[in-house]
């Protein structure tokens, strides 16, 4: 059975339902799947809960399905630049669990590995920590520490942006845009992966693929792609 579907629409088909929880890779808009994102905004679905490091920017990105009110909660750790979210969350209207970013990278990798929960002291004494269990352990110094427990993310849907990939799943990424996919990919019970290019299986150098296929279930080749720059600074050229 082939992993390779034509467009996007066809690689989410009798996956998406409702009130789905869905681990999205990217940073900013760097590594995000975009064709993904959009075809779940097409599908009309609501209810969704996204664990992703943020919600994009307004309109692109998760952004495009806060516009729809497609999002009903979101698990992240970083929220500015996005309006609509801010609108939203100051009226009531979204939830909002956030979540420092390597304590997010490492929840959605314990899910990945099966781990239900981990201790960690990032966030002891701060909002994060209320509501969460607190234990007392011993540091590398003996020193006695206290630690918060966070739960490990099942997400039913993981949504991914590769580089590259072959017939089989295998798949790079390319430098930065590897962020928060890998971790993402390994959480869901599905995972969906749109890619820059498909090569024929046995093509890649197995020292170079970052995820193996066996995590992957659904490609589907999404480019060409335009260079989305979120701040794009430039120095005004002098004069010769």
């Amino acid at each position: 059975m082939t992993k390779l579907y034509p467009d996007a629409a066809s690689a989410l088909a009798g996956i998406l339902t409702n009130d789905m929880l869905i681990a999205a890779g990217g940073f900013g808009l760097c590594g995000i799947p975009e064709r993904l994102l959009d075809a779940i905004r097409d599908s009309g679905v609501t209810g969704l809960t996204f664990a992703s490091n943020n919600a994009g920017i307004d309109n692109e990105g998760i952004g495009k399905l806060l516009r729809t009110r497609q999002v009903k909660k979101m698990i992240s750790s970083y929220v500015g630049e996005n309006k609509e979210f801010e609108r939203q969350y100051l009226a009531g209207e979204l939830e909002v669990e956030f979540c420092p970013q390597g304590t997010l990278a490492e929840r959605m990798r314990a899910g990945g590995a099966g781990i239900p929960g981990f201790y960690t002291r990032t966030g002891v004494g701060t909002e994060v920590a209320k509501g969460k269990d607190h234990k007392d352990f011993p540091d590398r110094d003996g020193v006695m520490q206290t630690y918060i427990l966070e739960r490990g993310i099942f997400a039913d849907l993981s949504i991914i942006k590769a580089w590259k990939a072959d017939a089989t799943g295998n798949l790079i990424f390319r430098k930065t845009a590897r962020n928060f996919n890998l971790p993402a990919a390994t959480c869901g019970r599905i995972c969906v992966a749109e890619v820059e290019e498909v090569v024929p299986a046995g093509a890649l150098d197995p020292d170079a693929v970052h995820l193996a296929g066996v995590f992957v279930n659904r490609i589907v080749c999404g480019a060409p792609y335009d260079k989305k720059i979120e701040f794009r600074t430039v120095r005004e050229r002098e004069n010769a």
